[in-house]
């Protein structure tokens, strides 16, 4: 037997049944609303064509989005970055000695050791590694006195009367100014 397919043209072949007619209750009409009403949701279909959204979209126009675009400078040409040197790296000594005597941990233990406190072993090795580079770079800059000169005592006149006009102008004529110079 061959397929017929169906059709909705009235005299077809299939037998039209004849339609029930129920009589609905008011309960009943509002309920099938409801449920109508509940199955959809969202909004209605073609909204995005519709003539209100396209006044917004001029709207988002004229505020301009800060994510497009960017008003950062891009350079044209990359110039290699230089790394410092070794040499540029270390402190030089005036900088070394600068940071030893701002060293706070390094002052409140000379302070503690002023006060007659005794440090542990490790602190005491710091600050004596800590004293002898202070000591090493005093001397490359020339700043230390060379121990014999601490040592011997700075002779002071011997007689407290006071000098003449003559005698102090004689003593600065004999100065030699080279001794004050670095």
């Amino acid at each position: 037997m061959s397929r017929q397919k169906k059709s909705r043209k009235p005299g077809s072949v299939a037998e039209v049944e004849p339609a029930v007619t129920r009589n609905r209750s008011a309960s009943d009409v509002e309920g099938r609303l409801r449920k109508k009403l509940k199955k959809r949701k969202g909004q209605k279909a073609g909204n995005r064509h519709s003539v209100e959204n396209e006044s917004k979209n001029s709207q988002g126009r004229a505020k301009r989005d800060p994510r497009l675009g960017s008003k950062k400078k891009i350079p044209l040409i990359v110039e290699p970055t230089v790394k410092p040197t070794k040499q540029q790296r270390k402190y030089t000594a005036e900088q070394e000695l600068d940071a030893l005597e701002n060293d706070a941990q390094l002052n409140v233990l000379l302070e503690r050791i002023e006060s007659g406190e005794s440090l542990g072993g490790g602190l005491q090795a710091y600050v004596d590694q800590k004293l002898d580079r202070i000591e090493v770079l005093m001397n490359q800059l020339g700043l230390l006195e060379p121990e014999d000169e601490i040592e011997a005592p700075i002779e002071q006149p011997k007689s407290k009367k006071p000098r003449t006009e003559d005698e102090l102008l004689a003593s600065f004529e004999d100065l030699d100014l080279g001794d004050f110079k670095d």
